[in-house]
């Protein structure tokens, strides 16, 4: 299993990207974790099928919400299936309408509208509480 992790849109917010950047850090000690910026022009091609068999999960606020448990269940049951997790998060027009039925899951991170440099933090934290929480390690208490 890999996670991937990809969103729209320039990273300039120095602050933003360490905080992310650790967390795929700290997810790589679980499982392989790459982050990417990606183009929807040059993404439509390609992007589906370099992960023909990953669980595609796209943020989206009018997607599920879902505690910090219920998200660990999804990589519990990506583990066992052997499958990647790819993560897609917007830019400031969000994600193009067609990528949608792609989806395996449409997820919102929070009724709040953020920027998507947060979002990315907060997503990769969440991933990283994900495993921890399935791994019983001291972290989320």
């Amino acid at each position: 299993m890999k996670v991937f992790l990809y969103y729209i849109g320039r990273a300039k917010d120095p602050h933003a990207n360490a905080l992310a950047a650790d967390y795929i850090e700290r997810i790589s000690r679980f499982t392989p974790a790459h982050m990417a910026e990606i183009r929807p022009d040059k993404a439509k091609a390609d992007f589906w099928t370099r992960h023909p068999t990953a669980k595609k999960i796209l943020l989206d606020p009018a997607g599920r919400s879902l505690d910090s448990t219920a998200f660990s269940t999804l990589f519990s049951s990506a583990e066992m299936l052997g499958h990647d997790m790819v993560f897609v998060i917007g830019g400031h027009d969000g994600l193009p309408p067609a990528w949608r039925e792609h989806a395996d899951l449409l997820l919102s991170l929070s009724a709040f509208t953020m920027p998507h440099e947060l979002a990315r933090a907060v997503l990769a934290e969440q991933i990283y509480r994900a495993f921890t929480i399935l791994r019983n390690h001291p972290y989320p208490r």
